[in-house]
């Protein structure tokens, strides 16, 4: 089986041929899924990172929280021990640009939201399976944030981010449903 860092640079290529008129069309359709879910209506206060073309956008899903009067929490990566804190925010003018262009909340703006506040946190990823497991960016902040997480773990993948198998780590932490594109994979009942 190849190495993360392999099958991961093979997705950014691929994603990054992505056009921008296929993308938000693409985009679309996983929010329409996301919006009908249990998870979403049932969910007052949910997580969800600030995207960067070309993952799945994420700035409707935030506006469309805050239109159904959810509260919206976002993270802040700390580097030095590779954890995560989430924040409330309530605009995009509480974000700043930190490195690689990651767009994460000014704390001094911000209030700090506890993880048994979370209802639902949206996980990212590259590359996902049918069961859940994921391949991240690199830096293992989710799976040690989500490790005593109780609440829906829900991931947003295009069609083509989908893998037969993803090689795991013991710590893997899986996420209950993917939505993609395409078709919503209900994780939880695949095992």
């Amino acid at each position: 089986m190849k190495e993360k860092s392999v099958l991961r640079e093979e997705m950014k290529k691929i994603l990054g041929n992505m056009d921008r008129s296929s993308h938000a069309t693409k985009c679309k359709a996983i929010h329409d899924k996301l919006f009908a879910s249990k998870e979403w209506k049932d969910a007052q206060t949910i997580a969800v990172t600030i995207s960067r073309f070309p993952e799945v956008d994420t700035e409707d899903i935030i506006m469309r929280a805050w239109d159904e009067g959810k509260k919206v929490a976002v993270p802040k990566c700390i580097p030095k021990n590779k954890s995560m804190e989430f924040y409330f925010l309530e605009n995009f003018n509480q974000l700043e640009t930190v490195y690689f262009g990651l767009k994460e909340p000014i704390v001094t703006e911000v209030e700090i939201c506890h993880k048994d506040k979370l209802e639902f946190i949206l996980v990212p990823g590259l590359i996902f399976d049918e069961e859940g497991y994921r391949i991240g960016f690199g830096g293992g902040y989710y799976d040690r944030y989500l490790v005593d997480y109780t609440g829906s773990k829900v991931s947003l993948a295009f069609t083509e981010q989908l893998v037969k198998k993803v090689p795991t780590d013991p710590f893997d932490i899986p996420v209950h449903k993917i939505v993609t594109n395409e078709v919503v994979y209900d994780c939880a009942i695949r095992k």
